[in-house]
């Protein structure tokens, strides 16, 4: 998986512990144990290993939002949920949250 910059750079340091997607036909394949490995945008030429510990499903991102702490994505607690809901629609389409829902990756950075 591809992640921007700053959002590598939270899983890289640790402080982000849960990524989210859609539960598209692809994400429907990862099971909790597997490893993922995620390439830092644009180049493609750094990346890091995780391990999946716990696969979250949820109907859309305001609902992810509500259920999990600010702080398991990489943000400061007191980070406006709306935003946060906001962001993710800029990288997925309201339609494609409606067919697929949302699905949010615990997980647990290998050294």
């Amino acid at each position: 998986m591809k992640l921007y910059n700053e959002e590598f750079e939270r899983v890289k340091s640790g402080r982000k512990t849960i990524e989210v997607r859609l539960f598209d036909e692809k994400r429907q394949r990862i099971l909790v144990g597997d490893l993922i490995t995620f390439l830092k945008l644009p180049n493609l030429e750094e990346q890091i290993s995780v391990q999946v510990l716990e696969l979250l499903k949820y109907k859309s991102f305001p609902d992810l939002a509500e259920s999990i702490p600010m702080e398991d994505f990489g943000y400061p607690d007191n980070y406006e949920k709306d935003r946060f809901v906001e962001e993710c629609y800029e990288i997925y389409s309201p339609e494609d949250e409606r067919k697929f829902g949302v699905l949010g990756i615990r997980i647990k950075v290998m050294l």
